[in-house]
């Protein structure tokens, strides 16, 4: 919505409605009313008293028990989706077809099907389709992105990442499900272009007998020759954040528990050793050589990611242009997601994972 501001300059004013007010929704709520470009309208849930609640007693923020109320409101541009994943499709697509641009909480949907269906109606409508892929906005993250995409560890060797913690054990989807979008959008986001995921395969066990796994595995071949491995596990009394990436020339770890030192950039590892450089009576037996140098810890800011995931959300809609996690990346964690559950369902066979090019006539 265009206003006008204080000296006559016309600006863009977003008009937002987050729609869900359980676990996840009074973030968005609190992070769409400190985003310059943004002016929340209306929170939305099943159970308008608990709306009412997040908002507090003194909000002009208005409720409703209805998303057809809000989606009619011309006052609403956009709306943020933050109810449960087999929701999203008929949410989601509501608010398209009203003409909303449409933040969705991962995953994008149930699955790759319903997923596809949104994205295809986004495209068509012109309008913006954007994932919460929350740790896509980390510091951290935007550091990797830009530094090994732009060459600086050399050449993508491996990414083995851990995230275990006593957690909420879900009553609808695995632990592969609920924690490794987390890192599977984190890959799509740093990796460059031409290293793509070519087959996956899962291993999950469930000791406790929920039904449903709750420690996994997952291991991706990626093109090129690299490798990246994943771990998630619900039952574990101690939280554990850590993601390694190796490269040709150095490797990254991050460790998001450890706010004092978060990243540590080693100029350390092992090369394929050239046998004309080494002495005769050893050039039979060497195989590598081994390079030992500094290690350094960016200084990196502080930032609430959820923050700047809003901000990015605006400014696309503003300027018209894709946002970073797009229903198109959104797509590539859901075609992940469905080769592991394939795999878990086939002994932990190597199961396909669509092609990015398929992915890209989706969209076309």
């Amino acid at each position: 919505m265009l206003t006008e501001t204080l000296k006559g300059e016309v600006d863009v004013t977003i008009g937002i409605a987050v729609i869900g007010a359980g676990y996840w929704g009074p973030n968005l709520v609190r992070n769409a009313q400190a985003t310059p470009g943004l002016r929340l309208e209306y929170l939305c849930d099943l159970d308008e008293a608990r709306a009412r609640k997040v908002l507090g007693d003194y909000s002009t923020v208005r409720t409703s028990s209805s998303l057809d109320e809000v989606l009619a409101d011309p006052a609403v541009d956009a709306v943020a989706v933050a109810t449960p994943a087999a929701t999203h499709l008929p949410v989601a697509m509501a608010a398209l077809r009203a003409g909303k641009h449409v933040l969705v909480e991962k995953p994008l949907a149930a699955n790759y099907a319903d997923g596809r269906k949104l994205v295809d109606e986004a495209e068509r409508r012109g309008l913006t389709l954007m994932l919460d892929h929350t740790f896509v906005y980390t510091p951290v993250v935007q550091h990797l992105r830009e530094l090994i995409r732009s060459g600086g560890i050399g050449t993508v060797q491996y990414l083995d990442s851990v995230r275990i913690n006593l957690g909420l054990v879900q009553p609808d989807v695995d632990v592969l499900w609920d924690l490794a979008p987390h890192d599977l959008s984190i890959f799509t986001a740093i990796l460059p272009d031409d290293v793509v995921p070519i087959a996956v395969s899962a291993h999950g066990s469930d000791p406790i007998g929920a039904g449903r796994a709750c420690v996994a595995h997952l291991t991706i071949e990626l093109s090129g020759g690299a490798m990246a491995h994943v771990h998630v596990n619900w039952l574990s009394p101690t939280k554990i954040r850590t993601f390694v990436v190796g490269g040709s020339t150095r490797t990254v770890v991050w460790d998001d528990t450890n706010p004092a030192q978060r990243l540590s950039i080693y100029d350390r590892g092992v090369d394929k050793a050239d046998p004309q450089t080494l002495p005769e009576d050893r050039r039979a037996q060497a195989i590598v050589s081994y390079r030992s140098g500094d290690m350094v810890a960016p200084a990196l800011p502080e930032r609430e990611a959820l923050r700047a995931m809003m901000a990015e959300f605006a400014d696309a809609i503003a300027v018209g242009r894709r946002p970073l996690t797009d229903g198109r990346s959104g797509l590539r964690v859901l075609s992940l997601l469905e080769a592991a559950s394939a795999s878990l369902a086939h002994g932990g066979a190597f199961m396909p994972v669509l092609e990015d090019s398929e992915l890209m006539e989706v969209s076309a």
